[in-house]
């Protein structure tokens, strides 16, 4: 679904659906509607469930050193948290977009989806990617961390 039809949950109606009946509340942010029945397409997210993107810089000693772009990563860990930073900063001074980023950097094969993983819940991935992305709130990029795939950033998307 293009960005400018992609239906988000707002913080603040977050809270007030909470605090008045339980319910998610919709924004559309291309045209501004609002209301309490999900649009059609709409994938409910159960209770403990995240969806994130992310970029990932893998490196020489990462659990499987070749990607889809490279076969033999041979960068050092200091150079692979460099180039994420490098992103990380480039994202944030609005140069490219995270989804750009992702399709043309990251050693993951999700780069053909934007970064995408789609939604998951806890135990589905390494424990600190895990308690990162449940740690953040939806729109928050992370700062780079590592699990034994290499360095990451992560786009918290719901």
């Amino acid at each position: 679904m293009p960005s400018a039809f992609r239906w988000n949950l707002t913080r603040i109606c977050i809270i007030r659906c909470i605090l008045l009946s339980g319910k998610p509340y919709y924004f559309h942010e291309a045209t501004k509607e609002s209301r309490w029945e999900a649009p059609s397409g709409t994938v409910e997210m159960k209770k403990e469930q995240v969806k994130a993107s992310h970029i990932l810089a893998k490196h020489r000693d990462s659990r499987r050193p070749s990607s889809w772009r490279e076969e033999n990563i041979t960068r050092t860990k200091e150079e692979a948290l460099a180039i994420i930073q490098g992103f990380r900063k480039q994202i944030l001074n609005n140069e490219a977009t995270f989804g750009e980023i992702a399709q043309e950097n990251s050693d993951c094969s999700s780069a053909k989806r934007d970064g995408d993983l789609g939604l998951f819940g806890r135990g589905q991935m390494q424990k600190p990617f895990e308690d990162v992305t449940f740690g953040m709130e939806v729109g928050d990029i992370s700062e780079p961390f590592f699990t034994d795939s290499g360095c990451h950033i992560v786009l918290r998307t719901g």
